[in-house]
């Protein structure tokens, strides 16, 4: 009987995770990819175990979205939708797995659901989606560990932070979290457990192949996050770090309540690991400079436990109170959720709602004029002497570009695009230089210095007069003459970070 009540109590939970996903497959088939859409679908035409951005799951499923659904952006986004209605899932079933009931549980599905960071990572296919998945299974397999004292859990700990170092580095702040947590709670009881190392094991050899691809590339993905990094900083990415984990990476008006999660874990002595698993990743990317979303996948659990504790609250209070500040909250996040879908989902291809979400949502922005861009290229190789097009290349200055040419380029029968910015210079160049290049991404000065002739071809645009970084930064398309120096000499300076 009691399975059964633990089985049907989650009901809820499941059927808000599967209206989210709902949702958001209606909504996704809108605009266009995202420029790192395009990096993923380029990526996965050239399966390996690393790139030079990231470790390599999150192109194999976009590979295997490839193989299922071709060219669909719902079909290609599904795996990211999935990837959040688990989150939600798995989020209820650790307020339940502490001592939560419905409320609890529908409270804590509500609010991840509506929080914009999970509500952004259904919209697109992003590593960050699986990234958060991962963070998200740790700690409820953590909550499992403490709960049952259980040490067999950490084998799901160590697959789960092996699947995440496959997906984005970023996990290594979480998994310093998870050690600092044991070494500094009750929990350092497992270090001398058997399955405490069995899961260091699962965890390295999952990761393995990764490692083995880094130590062939000189940790080429190392070099990277050291030049994003700076990049990130210059230009004030990294900025408003504190109040986007308030504003963005959960819920706004559910801060007293995850606020109240993290207090509780650090005064519960059987969970106070949790609480560690928070403060260390967030500290460490504060004094680093990291980006706000950095730590997103750590609010779950903190919801789950604060709508833990304040159901328990609740219960000390008058009926009446009790109807009404649950309805308090539930309205506020339901007004907060809105506001952040109209904001973040790609509602509708045109009038108020698009045009509202365009002017608060950059990532939108970046999903127009792929379409136009390729095609505009496709004309001008088309209206080139025979001569030219017939020795022709296509050189690009960013991965957005890269990924257009080589994915939508496909239907005008583009040649491979040519770049040195990231994993396209481990792909290398022509075995005969081209003797004419479309040239993208480059400023004039650029394009004279990299290559002779140069001449304006074109401007890039979209029909909507969306202005995006190809429309605002780097519009100019070229034609030119060959490169000023051999190809060999060029890539010889090493890649370009973007």
């Amino acid at each position: 009987m009691a399975a059964a009540r633990s089985q049907s109590s989650a009901i809820p939970v499941l059927v808000i995770a599967v209206l989210f996903g709902i949702a958001h497959m209606l909504t996704n088939g809108q605009y266009g990819f995202h420029r790192d859409e395009l990096q993923f679908l380029s990526d996965a035409q050239h399966m390996d175990w690393g790139f030079v951005p990231y470790p390599p799951l999150t192109a194999a499923l976009e590979h295997l979205g490839l193989k299922m659904f071709g060219l669909s952006l719902v079909g290609l986004r599904l795996f990211s939708v999935l990837a959040q209605v688990l989150v939600i899932a798995v989020s209820g079933l650790m307020a339940r797995d502490l001592g939560g009931s419905r409320l609890a549980q529908i409270f804590t599905a509500t609010a991840v659901a509506l929080s914009p960071a999970p509500m952004f990572d259904a919209t697109e296919f992003q590593y960050t989606s699986f990234d958060m998945l991962w963070w998200v299974l740790i700690a409820w397999s953590t909550i499992r560990l403490l709960r049952d004292d259980d040490p067999r859990w950490w084998v799901a700990i160590g697959l789960f932070a092996g699947l995440g170092l496959q997906t984005k580095y970023s996990i290594a702040f979480e998994l310093a979290g998870v050690l600092v947590g044991v070494l500094l709670t009750d929990a350092r009881r497992y270090v001398t457990s058997g399955w405490f190392w069995a899961g260091g094991v699962v965890a390295l050899l999952v990761f393995a192949p990764n490692l083995a691809w880094l130590i062939r590339h000189d940790f080429i993905s190392y070099h990277f996050l050291q030049g994003i990094h700076a990049r990130d900083v210059n230009e004030g990415r990294a900025d408003g770090f504190v109040r986007n984990q308030f504003f963005i990476n959960a819920n706004l008006f559910a801060a007293p309540v995850w606020l109240a999660g993290l207090f509780a874990y650090f005064r519960n002595r059987r969970y106070r690991m949790l609480a560690w698993m928070y403060a260390v990743p967030v500290l460490l990317f504060l004094f680093a400079q990291g980006r706000f979303y950095y730590t997103s996948p750590v609010y779950p659990m903190l919801l789950a436990m604060g709508s833990v504790v304040g159901e328990r609250w609740l219960h000390t209070k008058r009926p009446a109170w009790r109807v009404g500040i649950a309805t308090l909250l539930f309205t506020g996040v339901f007004a907060i959720g809105i506001y952040a879908t109209l904001c973040i989902v790609p509602l509708a291809p045109s009038g108020p709602l698009r045009d509202f979400a365009f002017r608060k949502n950059s990532d939108l922005r970046e999903q127009i004029g792929w379409n136009e861009l390729v095609a505009q290229v496709a004309a001008i190789r088309d209206a080139l002497p025979a001569e030219q097009r017939a020795n022709l290349g296509i050189a690009v200055g960013n991965y957005g570009e890269y990924g257009a040419i080589a994915i939508l380029g496909q239907k005008y029968h583009l040649p491979t695009p040519i770049t040195a910015v990231n994993s396209g210079w481990l792909r290398g160049y022509p075995s005969t230089p081209p003797s004419t290049f479309i040239v993208l991404g480059s400023s004039r000065d650029r394009a004279d210095e990299l290559f002779t002739d140069c001449r304006l071809a074109g401007h890039l645009g979209n029909a909507w007069g969306v202005a995006n970084e190809e429309s605002l930064y780097h519009s100019d398309i070229f034609v030119c003459g060959p490169t000023r120096k051999p190809l060999s000499e060029l890539w010889g300076y090493g890649p370009e970070f973007g």
